[in-house]
């Protein structure tokens, strides 16, 4: 069971990471991602964030080229999102077409 403020904080984090991936990241790989959503564990020390692709054959590059990114993309929501622990991220593909 989510709480109301836990559900605002994974819309929020779906919310800036997609406007990352748009705007601030340089990998064109990273870019095909569509995050789906974010589930945030209750004290905010892990993230799973969910993601999918338009093109099947490359969520696999996606999945590596976003590992690769997660620790950038983490001190970016810091100086995004005024929270005191941003939660470490852990990229899924999302199964649930």
């Amino acid at each position: 069971m989510t709480t109301f403020r836990l559900q605002r904080i994974n819309k929020q984090i779906q919310r800036e990471i997609s406007l990352l991936l748009e705007y601030r990241i340089k990998n064109e790989t990273a870019k095909l991602a569509i995050i789906t959503g974010v589930d945030c564990s209750r004290d905010l020390q892990h993230a799973s964030v969910y993601f999918t692709t338009v093109d099947s054959e490359v969520r696999k590059d996606v999945f590596e080229a976003l590992k690769k990114l997660s620790g950038s993309l983490r001190g970016m929501l810091g100086k995004q999102l005024h929270l005191r622990q941003i939660p470490e991220l852990k990229f899924k593909i999302d199964k649930s077409e």
